[in-house]
């Protein structure tokens, strides 16, 4: 059985930095998607970033492009999320998710992931 469990979540000022991590277990071995969305109270979640397994595509929301960067070790079955210069804007909660997918637009559609995390709080105080 899939599990994703994320970390890294918490409070940090507007300018300041996150990581956040997403531990994988029960993972066999497909061609697949790990992605990060984001839902803030009273909106849809949203896309925020995506990487295929090989490493070799990612993918990254417009708002949040050359400020996160995402990454992987398919190894440790781990994903990472690096947010930088955070702004209001960016507190929600995170998920980690993955997909079978692994081509756009599909993987930027949270309905075809197949396996959610229980979310992690960001909250950016300005």
């Amino acid at each position: 059985q899939v599990q994703l469990v994320e970390s890294g979540g918490g409070l940090v000022q507007a300018g300041g930095s996150l990581r956040l991590s997403c531990a994988a277990s029960g993972l066999t071995f497909s061609p697949d998607t790990m992605g990060w969305f984001r839902q803030a109270p009273g909106k849809e979640r949203e896309f925020v970033a995506a990487i295929t397994s090989s490493g070799g595509r990612i993918y990254y929301a417009d708002s949040v492009k050359a400020r996160f960067a995402i990454s992987r070790d398919n190894a440790g079955n781990t994903v990472n999320l690096q947010m930088n210069v955070l702004k209001p804007e960016d507190a929600a909660v995170y998920y980690c998710a993955r997909s079978f997918y692994t081509s756009n637009p599909e993987i930027k559609r949270p309905d075809k992931y197949a396996f959610w995390g229980q979310g992690t709080q960001v909250t950016v105080s300005s």
